[in-house]
């Protein structure tokens, strides 16, 4: 019987990486990881399906179309009928651009992979989708919050068509306010009202606070009436127990802008500061400040406006037509291969996604606001 010779390689051993056992020996692996990282995307962003989104190609901006309302007027026996005297319904246009290309990246050293006790890949894709997904998320709400202080593009002569809104959270000069449950619930009932007077329609309106607030009202909801009482058990220890207020589905993200920061703020308490003692341990990542915008940080083309800008903001509320978002390249994964990986030892993993967004019908957007009042110093319109 012959045997092999130790020193040859055998012909025959499993790579368990490959496709049908034949061709790159990681293919397998890398597209589990593309899959990783588009969940690790979906899982964190909220604001993706919650305003109107659109596929951008073969361009660089995309073109929305505002049409304002027209009269209904008697007709004139005799009289030729060429369209309304007033020249109704005006019409106007808002474009929104592509930022640049938006990124996250990591190296992955092959010999880490070997030592490592778990799935290194899987873990990196995940932070990878979460990164992309917390931009996302922060652009757009953005600019819904800019759209609440922004009047109607419609501007033609004899047609003023309803623009945005802001709405104070109680009525004290202490931004503590905005985690007053009584006086959040009130804020929702006044946002619906002021959408049903505007013609807003109740299809699609959410409101997005950030997470002490949405718990405010979980703790409240034995006497305020928002949750049925035979679903307050599970749900409500689950932290799910608001479903809505006035028609308003409720949200939580740390991703809105709350007091020039995103989601929280902590300190002393002011009319720009809600008073919240920090837990401690917190990260650096979790009271940063709104990025500068206005073309000032490197790769944004639109207007999403200034931290100082958002000094009283604490939470939205809004109608799915508030705001669009063009995505020239959707949240996708790139990886490293063959010759790149002989010479470093290891795989580049790169997530990526090309999108814009800003506000497109003003009057589909609440902002509310809390220490100062509506249109205030901070609260002004951009």
């Amino acid at each position: 019987m012959a045997h092999q010779n130790s020193n040859e390689p055998l012909a025959d051993i499993t790579q368990l990486g490959q496709a049908n056992g034949a061709g790159d020996k990681r293919a397998l692996y890398l597209k589990l990881f593309s899959g990783e990282m588009f969940k690790g995307f979906q899982n964190n962003a909220i604001a993706r399906d919650l305003i109107m989104k659109r596929t951008l190609k073969n361009g660089k901006s995309l073109q929305f179309i505002y049409t304002g309302r027209t009269t209904a007027e008697y007709h004139v026996p005799g009289q030729s009928i060429l369209g309304n005297s007033d020249g109704a319904p005006p019409i106007a246009e808002k474009t929104i651009t592509v930022d640049d290309l938006l990124i996250s990246s990591a190296f992955v050293y092959e010999l880490d992979e070997t030592l490592a006790h778990y799935e290194l890949r899987g873990e990196i894709s995940k932070k990878i989708g979460y990164a992309l997904a917390e931009k996302y998320d922060r652009l757009i709400f953005r600019a819904i919050t800019r759209g609440a202080r922004a009047a109607s593009p419609i501007t033609k002569s004899g047609f003023v068509e309803p623009g945005g809104t802001q709405i104070r959270v109680g009525t004290n000069d202490q931004a503590s306010d905005a985690y007053v449950a009584a006086s959040l619930i009130n804020a929702f009932y006044d946002a619906a009202a002021a959408l049903d007077e505007k013609g807003v329609s109740s299809d699609g309106r959410v409101g997005v606070l950030n997470p002490r607030q949405y718990y405010e009202l979980i703790q409240a909801v034995g006497s305020n009436g928002l949750v049925n009482r035979d679903v307050q058990g599970t749900a409500l220890q689950s932290g799910n127990g608001i479903i809505e207020i006035a028609g308003i589905k409720i949200y939580k993200s740390m991703n809105i802008p709350f007091m020039s920061k995103y989601g929280t703020k902590y300190g002393t308490a002011s009319a720009t500061n809600p008073g919240v003692i920090s837990p401690g341990n917190v990260g650096s990542f979790v009271e940063a400040g709104v990025e500068k915008a206005d073309n000032a940080e490197d790769g944004i083309n639109n207007e999403y406006g200034l931290a100082t800008e958002f000094a009283n903001s604490c939470g939205l509320i809004f109608q799915k037509e508030a705001a669009g978002c063009v995505e020239a390249i959707g949240p996708s994964v790139q990886v490293t291969s063959g010759d790149v990986s002989v010479i470093y030892q290891g795989d580049v993993i790169l997530g990526r996604l090309a999108m814009g967004a800003d506000y497109l019908n003003p009057a589909c957007a609440v902002e509310l606001v809390a220490g100062a009042a509506a249109g205030s110093s901070g609260n002004a319109a951009f």
